[in-house]
């Protein structure tokens, strides 16, 4: 069989052809690196919170910075999170340790280093980020990505809406007129 392929110049080239498209086709398969491909199997089980939800976190805070992931200039008010778990524009509340730094922050950033369930706080001075360092809260979900849907049931309820003692307003709709009897008609 050697002795054949030698002697033809056209199986030479056919065999040499189908080698260099096997090379090239091999040459174009993606490897993923297998700490890559742990973090995306890990990402793809992690359920999203529902909202209402309160959970335990660690969170840490930042001070550098002129604006945002989603566009937004940094200012108080605003946290970083693993994208993955809280989308950004989601809403949350924290109650930390300090009660300085309770209250609603907007997810509106995203860190290199925010790896699960991590915030990160924006604080203007950076001594007070510093002293903040790396703590323990839980984080109630408000709201999850943009989608105002996508709410904890009853917050806006307790906002709007009347409480269920009060009556309710008239009709829009003025009441049907009776015919009167002895009008201007007679």
């Amino acid at each position: 069989m050697p002795m054949r392929l030698a002697r033809s110049f056209w199986r030479k080239a056919i065999v040499t052809a189908v080698a260099a498209a096997a090379f090239v086709l091999l040459y174009q398969a993606t490897i993923f690196d297998s700490r890559y491909t742990t973090r995306q199997a890990v990402r793809t089980e992690a359920v999203l919170p529902a909202p209402g939800a309160r959970l335990a976190f660690e969170a840490t805070a930042y001070c550098k910075g002129l604006t945002t992931f989603s566009g937004v200039a940094v200012q108080s008010g605003i946290a970083a999170s693993d994208p993955t778990l809280l989308p950004i524009g989601s809403l949350v509340e924290i109650d930390s340790l300090d009660a300085r730094y309770d209250g609603i922050y907007a997810i509106l950033d995203t860190g290199p280093a925010i790896q699960g369930r991590e915030v990160d706080i924006y604080m203007w001075s950076c001594n007070d980020a510093l002293k903040f360092g790396r703590q323990s809260v839980y984080v109630t979900v408000l709201r999850l990505g943009w989608n105002p849907r996508a709410m904890r049931p009853g917050f806006l309820d307790r906002l709007f809406r009347r409480p269920a003692s009060e009556p309710m307003p008239l009709p829009s709709r003025p009441l049907p007129q009776l015919p009167s009897v002895g009008g201007p008609d007679k």
